[in-house]
This record gives structure tokens, sequence and C-alpha cells, in this order.
């Protein structure tokens, strides 16, 4: 790919990114995203072909900029507080109390509440193929290292972010002080749940 082409790459890429923190619920047509990167939509149909390759490059760069520096990969710490740290940066963006509570109106307004469509339930699904994706290369890691027993990486992705899932809906509930530290406790359950093959 020459640097001009990664450069319009680039900009459909931060265009659609833009779209998606602005509102979730983006549906990142070609028109507006390619109207937003100030590029033509042949020349991001050139780079995305189809709409679920847009989508999943946007979740894939969304990731990324959130999850900086991937703590899987420091052995400084044991596998069980480098799998809790990467999933724990998970749950960063959003805080407890009204942030948190705010980010699940958003994903409320933008999938739950309103008629269930393709295109909803399209975007919804990229986001979770992409959290999926993050978690079982996280798994790979520690199987490749022989630190993770045999077993289905899928099923044990699917176990975590669900877990992910109810505990960033607990940090948009009323809570007290203690949440953090309860929070900090069902991520090491979890996590050790996993490395112990149950």
């Amino acid at each position: 790919m020459t640097t001009e082409e990664r450069s319009t790459r680039d900009k459909i890429l931060l265009a659609a990114m833009e779209m998606i923190g602005e509102d979730a619920g983006a549906s990142l047509s070609v028109r507006a995203v390619a109207a937003r990167a100030g590029v033509s939509t042949g020349s991001l149909r050139y780079f995305f072909p189809t709409q679920r390759e847009l989508r999943e490059a946007v979740m894939a760069g969304i990731y990324d900029a959130v999850a900086t520096g991937d703590p899987i990969h420091d052995r400084s710490m044991s596998p069980r507080d480098r799998l809790a740290a990467s999933l724990r940066q998970v749950l960063a963006p959003a805080t407890v109390g009204d942030q948190a509570r705010a980010a699940w109106i958003k994903v409320f307004e933008a999938f739950i509440r309103p008629d269930q469509t393709d295109e909803a339930r399209a975007r919804y699904q990229a986001f979770e193929r992409e959290g999926q994706r993050r978690v079982e290369s996280w798994l790979a890691v520690l199987a490749r290292e022989g630190v993770l027993p045999e077993g289905d990486n899928t099923r044990r992705a699917r176990f975590l972010n669900t877990v992910l899932n109810g505990l960033s809906i607990e940090r948009a509930l009323p809570a007290d002080d203690t949440i953090l530290k309860a929070e900090t406790e069902t991520l090491y359950a979890a996590v050790d749940a996993v490395l112990s093959g149950t």
C-alpha cells in the first residue's frame, strides 16, 4: 500500500471512528463516512468493499486506541494479573456513576430501544465480534506460553465478555464506594475460572 493509499484509508477510518464516538449507533453509511473523510464513495469502497469490513476495521481501531500498551505481553506480571489487567482495559473508559450511566444510555438508545433493524444488529454484532476477537487473542497468548489449559478459547472469551458486560452495567447502577473492590474480586474470579480450565 502506498503512502497516499494509507493516508486515504486512515482518513476514512478516523472519520468513521469520530462518527461512532459521537453516536454509538451511527450507521456508517458509505456516503456519510466518505463525506466526513473528504473522499469519494469509490475510494471508500476500494478500501472497504463491504459495510462489514468497514465496521470491523473501525471497531478494531477503537479497541486499539482504548487498549494502548496491552498488558497481556508484560511478563513482569503473572499470567493471572496480565489477563485481569487486559480485561480491565475494556472497563476503563466508563468510570463508575454518571459517566458509566451515560455510556449505557447511549447503548440502550442505539441498540435496545429502537426496532431491531438489520443495520442495528450488524452494528452491534461488529462491537461484539471485535470484543470476542480481542479476548481470544489474549487467551491465545497465554495458551502459547503454556499457562492456559487446552480448551475452547471461543467459549472462554464469551464467558469473559459476559462478565465484562455485567460489570459495566453494574458500574452504571447506584452503588457504594466498594464497587471497584467487588469488581476486582469478580474479575479475578472469572480469570481464575478460565486459567484453571473450569
